[in-house]
């Protein structure tokens, strides 16, 4: 091995030394970092919103090819348990992921509408905002149930959590996306950028529980429910298919953060509740509806002949992307200064004689 090739290396490790502070075994390490950071991730999360996204991306990281998220609020306490099929987490690492700088995700860092991701700090962040968030159930390999709960008057949330957002298809097939910024809005959002990593459920505790066990149910033979001698052995998604009673379903789904009685137990394992649906069969059905509500279209200005000979302009997908992704990020500032919504959409439309760039206005509820 030359010289040059040695240096290259002996540079590389090092760099990787400095970046570790621990190795705390089965694939995760704390990472170093400042204090300013530390505390700018306490501001990361700022509403009951940021959470679910933290949430997801965490689901979508580990792999989880299903994610299933659960809401409900009782009084001024907001529950959340998101349960997934993604790469799992030892029993020793149950507690301490919630500390800042661990990680799974040493060189797997990922940047995404939402920033990056895989700092170590997002489970952290959830931690010091929430009332209570624990990792309920989860082995390698065999998923993740993650529960959380949340004080309403300390950690804010949109007031209209129940209106499901608009959607449109804009001029050049982009989806416009309108509405309040509450969960449902921003767990669709999630929905469709990761469409092609996962699949997401949404709804109640119920609702996420009929829909696990139709998963199991699914994946599992009779045989394989029926004598299933440790359910906790089965992956988290097929667990509550190895139910042989209501009582034993509402003790298997408590075990996925899921509270419900023996008699929503009784009423899921009869088929008489229908199971959480994928948000994209919600959202298609929205834009479907959308489209077909006889919207009268503004009118297209008149394209102006083209010369002949004269290519129009056009892009490769992937930098329209990324310039739609540059154009929301310079938005944002003016959105912090007019209280605007940041997190919109840009619509960019390339034409023979220029670039439109439509940006949705939302003013902050």
């Amino acid at each position: 091995m030359d010289g040059s090739m040695e240096a290259f290396l002996e540079a590389t490790n090092a760099q990787s030394r400095l970046r570790v502070e621990a190795d705390l075994g089965d694939g995760f390490v704390r990472l170093r970092s400042d204090e300013a950071q530390r505390r700018q991730a306490i501001h990361d999360i700022r509403s009951t919103e940021d959470i679910v996204i933290e949430l997801l991306r965490n689901s979508r990281d580990a792999h989880a090819r299903n994610i299933y998220l659960a809401t409900g609020r009782e009084g001024d306490t907001r529950t959340l348990a998101v349960v997934d099929d993604g790469d799992g987490i030892p029993e020793s690492m149950h507690a301490r992921v919630f500390e800042p700088r661990v990680t799974s995700k040493l060189d797997t860092m990922s940047l995404d509408k939402w920033g990056v991701h895989g700092r170590g700090m997002a489970l952290y962040s959830i931690e010091v905002n929430a009332e209570s968030a624990q990792v309920v159930s989860s082995r390698p390999g065999g998923g993740c149930a993650l529960a959380v709960s949340t004080d309403v008057k300390k950690l804010g949330e949109k007031r209209d959590q129940s209106s499901f957002p608009v959607f449109q298809l804009g001029e050049a097939g982009a989806v416009v996306v309108r509405g309040p910024k509450n969960i449902l809005r921003v767990t669709c959002e999630f929905a469709l950028d990761a469409r092609k990593q996962a699949t997401v459920y949404l709804g109640s505790a119920t609702e996420v529980a009929a829909a696990l066990y139709a998963c199991g149910k699914r994946s599992l033979t009779a045989a394989q429910a029926a004598f299933a001698a440790d359910p906790f052995a089965l992956p988290c998604t097929e667990r509550l298919a190895a139910a042989a009673d209501p009582a034993m379903f509402r003790a298997l789904a408590s075990t996925l953060g899921l509270a419900l009685s023996e008699r929503s137990a009784r009423r899921i394992m009869d088929g008489a509740i229908a199971p959480a649906a994928p948000v994209l069969e919600q959202l298609a059905c929205a834009l479907g509806e959308s489209q077909g509500e006889g919207d009268v279209e503004e009118p297209k200005p008149v394209a102006k002949p083209r010369r002949k000979g004269e290519r129009a302009l056009a892009l490769a997908p992937d930098d329209l992307a990324a310039f739609a992704g540059r154009v929301q990020e310079a938005f944002r500032d003016i959105a912090r200064d007019y209280y605007l919504e940041a997190d919109v959409t840009p619509v960019v439309q390339i034409e023979k004689d220029a670039v439109r760039i439509t940006i949705p206005v939302e003013k902050q509820r």
